[in-house]
């Protein structure tokens, strides 16, 4: 994301030289000019505010209010689900609702819960995490309603397998509501801009960081690896291509168990240093209710902890970027709304609950202070209750960009397919060039390219959100359907 990419790139050598200075010097002024659209900024309050963010948070607003609060009335009901209470393994579909959730969580989970909560709260203070916190839990409704459409509308192919997300959503379910050239227009952009982002932010960007992140914990400079970048990445490359080659269902083979692998090694240590710190957390928590609402000390005061609050979450967890609803269409199951559930658990994990330790622990730690900042400040103050744990985090980095990588893997083939056609040439064809795009990530500075495919990742946000308004009032008619069927005893758990 954005406030990431900044991160990684500042320090990357600025006497590029070779194909890396031609490659940044022909794409930069168009990844400048992409950038500048779709990251718009209106001043509020002296503060720059993203206008995408206000996009997303104002469709989680209407998704709340017109789905009737899904993210408080449902979450007993999506336990159940993820339990596998209403489990049919009759039912058509390729993976569980755990299995789909893994896969989603891989896909977000990642740099931005380490290095972009540090980033909201030195620039937001301690305020704006209490903004993340309203915000993921605003995003929960977007969720709910985007993959409860993926599956609505996903296809299934004569060989068990299905395909789903928004570039079927939109050309199917608005052809359904009347609007078929709209939809199939805004699937064709959808489709395009998720094929730019998984090859470059979901791919290349997390390769050069996970190369970047073991080269500074094995002598920085010193390092035997530096200069070894393109070796790093023919491995990852290979490691990527062994857990993608049999599409989804080796992929959550391998997110079903990395995902709560992640969260054991860095939530684990997430509490265990707040436990340690138990004295100094009430404090915490008042300075980011005191900050939320004053922002003393903070650029734009409450305004400007609010901004980089709902920045950091919509960056952080792409509720309304449709991305997710890609792997959650592969579940089994016969209820898109099931599915729908299950998903609007994934923002509370990957920023209620992640971001949300990440930022207690830098303030319990008291770590925070000039120079200090982004993935360097979430390590001192990880370092600050726990000494050994740089070298645990560059194995979170490296889980988190490899999962990351198979998880956008399967969001950019299945928009590829989409484009050209289902086949298993026109499948092999992008994900032999997806695991080429690893060793050019880990070996090369590409500054504009990442930038570019940021960019290319919210601007699937503009036509996935149109859909979902113009969606929104078949989505309210069935989604009542489903609840009424529920509270009859029509939908009945099998145990």
């Amino acid at each position: 994301m954005p406030i990431a990419i900044a991160i990684a790139t500042a320090s990357a050598p600025a006497d590029l030289r070779g194909v890396d200075a031609w490659i940044n010097q022909t794409l930069a002024p168009v990844s400048d000019a992409v950038a500048a659209v779709v990251f718009h900024t209106v001043p509020l309050a002296g503060q720059p505010f993203p206008l995408i963010v206000g996009w997303l948070i104002v469709l989680a607003l209407v998704c709340t209010v017109a789905l009737g609060l899904p993210q408080w009335r449902g979450v007993r009901h999506a336990l159940d689900l993820l339990r596998g209470r209403y489990a049919d393994p009759k039912e058509t579909g390729e993976v569980s609702h755990f299995q789909a959730l893994s896969a989603a969580l891989s896909g977000t989970v990642g740099l931005g819960n380490i290095a972009g909560v540090a980033v909201a709260v030195t620039i937001g203070g301690p305020g704006a995490t209490l903004w993340m916190v309203v915000a993921g839990l605003l995003g929960m409704a977007s969720k709910f309603a985007e993959c409860t459409l993926g599956v609505r509308f996903r296809q299934h192919h004569d060989d068990g397998s299905v395909s789903g997300g928004p570039m079927y959503y939109l050309s199917d379910g608005l052809a359904h509501v009347g609007w078929p050239r709209l939809g199939r227009w805004l699937a064709v952009v959808f489709s395009v801009c998720c094929i730019g982002g998984a090859l470059g932010g979901g791919n290349m960007f997390q390769a050069n960081q996970a190369f970047h992140q073991v080269v500074n914990v094995t002598g920085g400079a010193a390092s035997p690896l530096v200069g070894w970048g393109w070796l790093f990445g023919v491995v990852m490359a290979v490691a990527v291509g062994l857990a993608i080659i049999g599409g989804i269902r080796t992929i959550v083979r391998v997110t079903e168990k990395l995902v709560p692998l992640m969260a054991v090694l860095y939530l684990g240590a997430g509490l265990l240093i707040l436990a340690l710190h138990a004295a100094e957390l009430g404090p915490a928590l008042l300075r980011i209710w005191h900050g939320a609402f004053t922002g003393e000390g903070v650029a734009g005061g409450a305004v400007g902890a609010l901004i980089q609050g709902f920045r950091r979450a919509a960056f952080s967890n792409e509720a309304g970027i449709g991305s997710a609803s890609i792997a959650h269409s592969a579940v089994r199951t016969g209820e898109p709304f099931s599915e729908g559930h299950v998903a609007l658990l994934e923002p509370f994990i990957d920023t209620v609950v992640i971001c949300t330790v990440t930022a207690l622990v830098i303030g319990v730690t008291g770590v925070a202070q000039p120079g200090l900042t982004g993935v360097e400040l979430t390590s001192a103050a990880f370092a600050a209750g726990l000494p050994w744990f740089p070298e645990v985090l560059a194995v979170c980095v490296l889980l988190f960009a490899f999962s990351t990588m198979i998880a956008w893997s399967y969001y950019g083939l299945k928009a590829w397919t989409y484009l050209v056609g289902q086949g298993r040439r026109q499948e092999l064809a992008f994900k032999l060039f997806f695991c080429a795009s690893v060793v050019v990530g880990s070996s090369m500075q590409l500054g504009p390219v990442i930038d570019f495919s940021d960019a290319m990742v919210f601007l699937m946000a503009v036509p996935n959100v149109i859909g979902l308004y113009l969606l929104m009032p078949m989505l309210r008619r069935d989604l009542a359907r489903y609840r009424r069927r529920l509270a009859s005893g029509e939908i009945r758990a099998l145990w």
